[in-house]
């Protein structure tokens, strides 16, 4: 799966960028994925980007699907243990799939849900790696299973898209020196960057990395064991209010 976001949309997080990082621009990784897979599958988002995945799946353990509802697209790789359970959490029907599920988490939080964003992906119990993208309000939502059970990857185009997929391969080539592996246990969205959902209360904080040639070639997280979190200041607002931009 891949995921090609403009920087007028969400912007890398400081240290993912790399000087002279010999990328690609958004477009050309796009091209570069849909060569290198088997039944590729284009959604164009327009000026904010564009989602790809392959239709073939070459590991049964950790399937690639998709779901979109209402707008809201989702990629999915992995599986979740606790699927009975999420689905009367969410009123979703016997043939929801974990991108729906997802898609319906995601909906919750973002219509004023009573959980805060690392909780609701906590619940999520099994091996995933997930992209999804909300048209309606141009937010994204990305997140990472604490065991990083699904190689999943991040980096920054020559044009400063963010990118993110599961093929290495395609990061290495579209990001150049900027890349590194999505951080385990995290998420990132564009209203608020990327967070550990494993410890919450915790600033980030970026790890340089170096290639075999002494060269930086982006960063990796983790978390900052000696911060703590300023408590975020709820808003009082109506209840149509869209509360998406707290996570």
């Amino acid at each position: 799966m891949l995921a090609v976001i403009d920087r007028s949309v969400a912007r890398s997080p400081e240290g993912l960028t790399t000087n002279d990082s010999g990328g690609m621009d958004g477009e050309s990784i796009l091209k570069h994925f849909i060569s290198t897979k088997t039944g590729p599958v284009n959604i164009s988002l327009g000026v904010p980007g564009d989602l790809a995945y392959s239709t073939e799946n070459k590991n049964p353990l950790l399937p690639k699907l998709f779901g979109v509802v209402n707008g809201i697209f989702c990629l999915f790789q992995g599986s979740l243990e606790n699927i009975p359970q999420l689905k009367q959490q969410y009123g979703l029907g016997k043939t929801a799939d974990e991108a729906f599920i997802v898609i319906e988490a995601y909906k919750t939080l973002r219509d004023r849900g009573p959980y805060p964003a690392d909780q609701v992906i906590r619940g999520l119990g099994g091996k995933f790696a997930f992209v999804l993208f909300d048209t309606s309000c141009k937010a994204i939502f990305v997140a990472l299973d604490a065991d990083g059970s699904v190689p999943f990857y991040w980096g920054t185009g020559s044009e400063n898209h963010l990118v993110f997929c599961n093929d290495v391969e395609v990061v290495k080539k579209g990001c150049g020196k900027s890349f590194a592996p999505f951080p385990k246990g995290f998420f990132f969205t564009n209203s608020k960057g990327l967070q550990s959902f494993e410890h919450p209360t915790k600033e980030v904080k970026a790890v340089p990395r170096v290639d075999s040639e002494g060269q930086i070639c982006g960063s990796t997280y983790t978390v900052d064991v000696d911060t703590k979190k300023k408590s975020p200041n709820i808003p009082r607002v109506g209840s149509e209010a869209n509360w998406s931009s707290q996570y």
